[in-house]
């Protein structure tokens, strides 16, 4: 493996067989261009397997890559790639944040039953199912707890795929609409509804020897059908780990944000030996259950380039400078179409005096 500061070419990388949006590709491709030219690296464009690079690669690729993938292409640690590597797909998916509904319900090879036990209470009660009988139980016992559930589709992204069930009638009728073969393949959520939720992010980026953490707040736009769906972060950023986020912090719900961020981070890895991830998000919800009791949890990971990346990368250019910030704040914001743009739609703010616990 080269050193860190050796000439490198940055390569996108389509590893994801999903349809993926023009915003989504417009970002991956313009992480990878100011990747390249924040470390002084060569910008290679789309990756192609037949085609030998001139130096060593660095990938950015639009999915977490399982490590078959990562073998193949000579990825061997969180210095070769923007995003992360899972030793089975399903471990990159939102699956793994809750266990099965009982030891008879169908699993992928690999899983983790033992994960379930360390996320308990950093997650939300819910379930993961393989089948629509699992979804029947695992509905089933969420319901009887009161307040509705959601479904959540393991391959969508960004709010999409979701589907609220308030009884057992619903449950059922969304269970048959689901495709059986993609059911098997992927799995689905099945999870406890927060009503007046706001959704934080939690997460760190590790590139050419640096690592910046941040924590920030999620935003909504409502889609051409009416949905709410994911609108952009605003990131509030400093040099170090997540275990330095508490200097970040400006309530208890933000600490607890972080502490259960973290607690997911050390789960998946004690897990899973094998995973690494130079980016990493977690994306953590605070809201009331049907009896009026706030309630936090873990929703998903994301260990790939994401809806904040640009936003990372801005703050990354920051840090860089010769007279670094104590912490900057940046905002990613998708209302703004990025058709015929180059850069993402994404504008930062410095923090002009060092961030204190509040």
């Amino acid at each position: 493996m080269p050193p860190p500061h050796a000439p490198r070419t940055v390569y996108t990388l389509r590893a994801c067989t999903q349809p993926r949006s023009r915003h989504e590709r417009a970002s991956q491709d313009w992480v990878a261009r100011r990747l390249a030219s924040l470390c002084g690296w060569a910008y290679g464009g789309a990756y192609e397997t037949r085609s030998a690079p001139a130096w060593h690669p660095y990938f950015v690729p639009d999915e977490t890559l399982d490590l078959e993938q990562a073998t193949r292409l000579g990825i061997q640690g969180e210095d070769d790639l923007f995003g992360g590597v899972v030793p089975h797909a399903f471990v990159a998916s939102k699956v793994i944040t809750h266990g099965v509904p009982d030891t008879a319900s169908p699993v992928p090879r690999g899983w983790s039953h033992a994960l379930a036990n360390r996320l308990d209470g950093a997650v939300l009660p819910g379930f993961t199912a393989f089948d629509a009988g699992a979804i029947a139980t695992a509905g089933q016992q969420l319901l009887a707890h009161g307040g509705r559930v959601r479904v959540k589709e393991s391959q969508a992204r960004g709010g999409h795929g979701q589907h609220l069930a308030a009884d057992a009638g619903s449950l059922r009728r969304i269970a048959a609409e689901l495709d059986p073969e993609a059911l098997h393949r992927h799995g689905v959520v099945i999870e406890q509804h927060l009503d007046e939720a706001t959704t934080c992010s939690v997460g760190e980026i590790r590139v050419a020897g640096r690592r910046l953490a941040y924590l920030g707040i999620q935003h909504e736009v409502t889609d051409r059908h009416g949905r709410a769906v994911y609108g952009g972060s605003s990131l509030r950023v400093l040099e170090g780990g997540m275990d330095t986020l508490g200097a970040l912090a400006r309530n208890d719900g933000e600490r607890a944000a972080i502490a259960l961020a973290r607690r997911y981070d050390a789960a998946v890895e004690a897990a899973y030996p094998g995973f690494f991830a130079s980016r990493r998000n977690y994306d953590v919800v605070a809201g009331l259950d049907a009896w009026g009791q706030r309630r936090c949890g873990v929703l998903e990971q994301s260990w790939r380039v994401g809806g904040a990346s640009p936003a990372e990368l801005v703050a990354l250019a920051a840090f860089l400078q010769p007279q670094r910030p104590a912490a900057v704040e940046a905002t990613a914001n998708r209302t703004i179409p990025p058709m015929r743009r180059r850069r993402a739609p994404t504008h930062f703010s410095t923090i002009r005096r060092p961030p204190t616990a509040r």
